[in-house]
């Protein structure tokens, strides 16, 4: 009876200290898990064939149902196991971004990327919007964009070409701003938005016009470099 007591005391603590350790490493969990998923669906690691057949697939685009990145939804889209749309990268060589773009709004899709804002939007065309978490890790997701200036290159991928845009304008702005998503039939830009704070009260919004479009076959090292691709041909 005294063995099984003890037994069932030592269960009780050894599971106490995984709940401690689980409380003080929380955070590290969830950015760990976080980077990992956004690396493994890098756009360089991706098939032009399948960001093609992504491109058809059907997608969420509620921004107003997208949910903290909390531990518990980065652990929740875990367990779920979900294969999400990649349909693009994005990266931005002077903050060092490096995401991939998925369709759609979903919360996973924004736990591990950048999320595209209208299921029209082209590469190249138009406004090309796109969201994704802050966080208060530096470097992770749209966290950099507090960093980006005017004249800084972004470049978006979709494996057939790379997009150069030159930063025009950032501005932290109020939820309820959404002129910025405006499309401009003179102009081709990209908008980038992420939260202005952890909490949300704003947001910052980083624009750029398009100045260039190149085969990736013909890509710059620079821009290979950027989206860490290798020298292959799609």
């Amino acid at each position: 009876m005294k063995k099984k007591r003890n037994w069932l005391i030592n269960i009780f603590l050894f599971l106490l200290l995984l709940v401690g350790l689980a409380l003080i490493f929380n955070n590290q969990i969830k950015y760990f898990l976080m980077q990992y998923n956004g690396d493994r669906y890098a756009v360089a690691k991706m098939d032009r064939t399948e960001i093609d057949k992504n491109l058809q697939k059907d997608a969420s685009f509620d921004f107003d149902a997208v949910q903290p990145a909390s531990t518990e939804a980065v652990l929740q889209a875990q367990l779920d196991n979900k294969r999400l749309p990649v349909i693009g990268g994005i990266a931005i060589p002077s903050v060092e971004v490096n995401l991939p773009i998925f369709k759609g709004l979903s919360n996973e899709v924004l736990l591990y990327g950048a999320g595209t804002l209208a299921p029209d939007q082209k590469m190249g065309e138009g406004n090309y919007a796109l969201a994704s978490h802050r966080a208060d890790r530096p470097g992770l997701l749209f966290t950099p964009l507090e960093g980006v200036k005017e004249g800084d290159l972004i470049y978006l991928t979709d494996l057939h070409n790379i997009y150069t845009y030159k930063t025009t304008l950032k501005v932290r702005v109020q939820p309820t701003e959404v002129k910025y998503l405006d499309v401009h039939p003179d102009k081709q830009q990209v908008t980038l938005i992420t939260c202005g704070e952890i909490e949300g009260v704003t947001r910052i919004i980083v624009q750029g016009d398009l100045v260039a479009m190149t085969s990736v076959n013909n890509a710059t090292d620079t821009m290979r470099k950027a989206f860490e691709m290798e020298q292959r041909t799609y």
